[in-house]
């Protein structure tokens, strides 16, 4: 396991325990967020491009498609938060979120995703401080 796997699964995965604690805490406060991130291009515009830069350092850092669930893991995640910061960054992204959050039934299905992700997180956590380099 290499460090670099061992560092990311611990920040993304403590990422995603922080988020998914916030987010299951409020549900109303959460949906409220999204949706007026949704009504707001330039606040779209630059969460994709943080979300990208994001994306694409672990892409360049991580690109380990082997060697066990975890740096998989890893590499998934990083690959879809660039995938994820290019879709904001396009035009229109405000309408095509709400399009996206429909058809996901976000709104329904919000203690699932909050649930999911911290999931991960825990896995990803508990995998990076467990791991020796």
């Amino acid at each position: 396991m290499t460090s670099r796997t061992v560092f990311l699964s611990k920040l993304i995965g403590l990422y995603c325990i922080f988020g998914s604690i916030v987010m299951l805490a409020n549900k109303q406060a959460g949906l409220l967020m999204v949706a007026d991130l949704a009504r707001n291009p330039s606040a779209l515009f630059t969460l994709g491009a943080f979300v990208l830069l994001a994306g694409l350092a672990m892409i360049l850092t991580h690109n380990v498609w082997s060697g066990g669930a975890l740096p998989v893991i890893v590499t998934i995640v990083g690959w879809l938060t660039a995938i994820k910061g290019l879709l904001l960054l396009c035009p229109s992204q405000g309408a095509a979120l709400g399009m996206v959050l429909a058809a996901v039934r976000y709104e329904q299905l919000y203690y699932v995703y909050g649930a999911i992700t911290l999931i991960v997180g825990i896995y990803l956590t508990y995998g990076g401080f467990r791991r020796q380099t």
